[in-house]
């Protein structure tokens, strides 16, 4: 019990870390927007829903830094998105893939001649919280991972951006959302589970505009679980918006199924 305690004791040390960096991170979104002092939070949420993008489909290539604390790789990845129905990825000379819908996560690699296909299990646990389609979606738009609709939420004004905390602490879900005043897209945003030590940390380092539409180009993701964090750095390049795509995606015979523990 006093372990248990112990563990916890450090947890929220680490959550009330996490949330002061990301805060003061958040100065480094490039923005000419100032914000209005008067702004209530309905405004601002009101707001970060009317920038939500209206597409088709998107596509582009994206370079992904990631580390667990033992190791490091980057690669440069292609990717191809329909809004809300699926978001295909294909490193170099399709030696991996995958290939994400609303009901499946699903990726092989040729290098080992393994596969995985499955639910959203996997990508919960490499990013620290329960997560679906229209959460990996909106993280990779700049948009609030959660519904900001479905709860109140007090605001106030910090490093120029609006910071919204809910004004019932929960002790299952905690969360903390920055918006940046020029596009009011997220600036940063966090999600933690305590009971389950899980912790989801995003910063959007700024964005870029592609014809009328608004969209991040530097994305730092820390998830935390338990004693293990990972670290993703996305880099998007050459975005472009409502070309006629495919998604082609077959596992290949005679590889070896992956069984998450």
């Amino acid at each position: 019990m006093k372990n248990r305690i112990q563990k916890v004791q450090k947890w929220a040390v680490l959550y009330i870390f996490v949330i002061m960096a990301v805060s003061c991170k958040s100065t480094k979104i490039s923005s000419d927007g100032t914000v209005d002092e008067n702004m209530s939070a309905k405004a601002v949420i009101r707001n970060h829903y009317y920038s939500h993008l209206s597409f088709k489909t998107l596509s582009g290539r994206i370079k992904v830094d990631y580390s667990d604390g033992h190791g490091s790789q980057g690669v440069n990845v292609s990717i191809r998105m329909e809004k809300d129905k699926a978001i295909w990825l294909s490193a170099p000379l399709g030696v991996v893939k995958a290939f994400i819908t609303p009901k499946r996560v699903s990726f092989y690699n040729k290098l080992d001649n393994e596969y995985f296909d499955g639910d959203f299990s996997y990508l919960s646990k490499l990013l620290g919280t329960d997560i679906d389609f229209e959460k990996i979606q909106s993280l990779l738009l700049g948009e609030a991972l959660v519904d900001l609709r479905d709860d109140k939420y007090a605001v106030a004004i910090k490093e120029g951006n609006y910071e919204l905390k809910p004004q019932k602490v929960a002790d299952l879900l905690k969360t903390l959302f920055v918006v940046e005043p020029r596009n009011f897209k997220m600036a940063s945003q966090l999600v933690a589970q305590p009971l389950k030590n899980r912790m989801l940390a995003i910063e959007y380092k700024n964005y870029q505009k592609i014809s009328n539409w608004v969209l991040p180009n530097h994305i730092l993701i820390t998830a935390m679980e338990g004693d293990k964090t990972n670290k993703i750095d996305i880099q998007y390049r050459n975005m472009e918006f409502n070309r006629d795509l495919n998604f082609n995606y077959n596992i290949p015979n005679g590889y070896k199924q992956i069984v998450l523990k």
